[in-house]
């Protein structure tokens, strides 16, 4: 072979690897061979940096007086604890303020602060939390802000490329490139609900609550985690898809929580097993109705103990987090239109959903700092909450989760698990009613705490 053929023969064994270490823009892409770099500079403005300070109470905790150093170092002067500090990554998804993150990036925050690309800094407020699927919905006073616009997950391909955003730590953006590996991933175990993007891209540490965009720039999900043996950004990392972000936020804005759906049944996953023992022919298709609740939605619309849910409205349940998460989206009133397999034949069948009993519904934060209720974390009562306080059935309010350290409430006596059921002697039964109080306005408020079976009134001075 001469020379000349054997350059020939080198260079088309090496174009392959060129073509896929340096892929082409799509065909009816409009920007070129840079198109990556485009996509990075248009959508970066619009994902911050979330920095958080929290102060956890410290419970019978010892005078720290005479104690070794490191104790009275860590706990701070009186035996309470140091404020912890944390970060994350936030994606602006209107120019009016409203910033989508992790829940856990500002759980249990006392302050959150934004910080933008061009070093703007601004106080945020959380507008709502939801830990079932790991979102949080933050705002900050501000117009015209650099903010993405949600595209369609469910349009994603498999090997479609996609860019995962963050702005991790304050050190300014990090973008990093990778391919759709997956969707739909459930059973993870992150999250209570899950429908995750599966992707390469590297989530880097500090990058929890940024964007994963597309190659138009459209923002299609939240990075939520990443699975990772070292602990850092090689693994595989998952972000909630908008197709389930888009839903849980706008709720958030606004009842400041999530109002799932609620069918009433216990579900498992058909394994090959329970197919054949219960005379189904074919692979395992489906979800296993293995319990239907007394008077619940799915007990009204005729679903039994043993039936087999193929489709809700038309898609197809092939686990049973499948079936949790559509429901739980159609919302409580919605009408499910289920297609059942009972005895070897298929039935259809309509149930109008009710909402979840036991939802963990958003924390509500005090309205401000100058709030008599500044530093409590409360709840809606929940059929799980009343059941560990052992509360009365026909009890209101709403029930204190947290109370900070050397906050007006802590100092009038309120404690955790105490039940707040009047405020200036008017009843309140879920935390969206604060807003109506003006509290702002008040020097000092006196309400009525339901706690462990004795009624007590307490006043809250600012």
């Amino acid at each position: 072979m001469t020379y000349t053929k054997q350059l020939a023969a080198l260079a088309l064994a090496v174009t392959p690897m060129i073509a896929l270490a340096a892929p082409p823009p799509p065909p009816d892409d409009p920007l070129g061979s840079n198109y990556i770099a485009d996509v990075a500079e248009r959508v970066t403005p619009a994902v911050v940096n979330i920095t958080t300070e929290s102060t956890r109470r410290t419970a019978n905790l010892p005078n720290m007086d005479g104690a070794p150093p490191f104790f009275r170092d860590f706990f701070g002067p009186n035996g309470r604890p140091r404020p912890e500090m944390g970060a994350g990554s936030g994606v602006v998804i209107s120019s009016d303020g409203y910033i989508v993150t992790n829940n856990h990036v500002v759980e249990r925050a006392d302050t959150v602060k934004v910080t933008f690309t061009d070093q703007r800094e601004f106080k945020a407020k959380v507008i709502g939390t939801d830990k079932s699927s790991d979102l949080a919905l933050i705002k900050v006073e501000a117009t015209n802000l650099p903010s993405l616009q949600m595209g369609d997950s469910g349009k994603l391909r498999l090997g479609e490329y996609v860019l995962a955003v963050g702005n991790p730590f304050g050190v300014g953006q990090t973008v990093t490139m990778g391919i759709v590996s997956a969707k739909g991933r459930s059973r993870i175990g992150i999250v209570e609900y899950e429908d995750f993007i599966q992707t390469d891209a590297a989530i880097n540490p500090g990058n929890s609550g940024g964007a994963l965009v597309n190659m138009r720039g459209e923002l299609i999900g939240i990075n939520t985690a990443i699975l990772s043996r070292s602990g850092g950004a090689q693994g595989i990392g998952f972000a909630v898809p908008t197709s389930m972000v888009k839903p849980i936020v706008e709720q958030v804005r606004l009842h400041g929580r999530v109002r799932r759906g609620f069918l009433g049944v216990g579900i498992q996953d058909l394994t090959p097993e329970l197919a054949t023992e219960m005379g189904l022919s074919g692979a395992p298709e489906g979800v296993l109705v293995s319990d239907v609740q007394e008077d619940g939605p799915a007990a009204k619309g005729d679903v039994k103990t043993g039936d087999v849910i193929l489709t809700v409205n038309g898609m197809r349940t092939r686990w049973a987090g499948d079936l949790r998460n559509q429901v739980a989206m159609l919302g409580p009133g919605a009408k499910a239109k289920l297609e059942i397999m009972r005895e070897g034949k298929k039935l259809p069948l309509t149930v109008t959903l009710s909402e979840k009993p036991d939802e963990q519904t958003a924390v509500e934060k005090a309205p401000s700092d100058a709030s008599p209720l500044a530093g409590l974390n409360l709840r809606d009562m929940s059929a799980e909450i009343r059941a560990r306080l052992r509360a009365p059935a026909k009890l209101g309010g709403v029930v204190v989760a947290e109370v900070a350290p050397g906050s007006p409430a802590e100092e009038a006596g309120l404690h955790e698990g105490d039940v707040i059921t009047h405020i200036d002697r008017k009843p309140v039964n879920q935390t969206s009613q604060l807003k109506a109080f003006d509290l702002e306005k008040k020097a000092n408020i006196l309400v009525r705490v339901w706690r462990n079976g004795t009624n007590l009134f307490i006043v809250i001075r600012r």
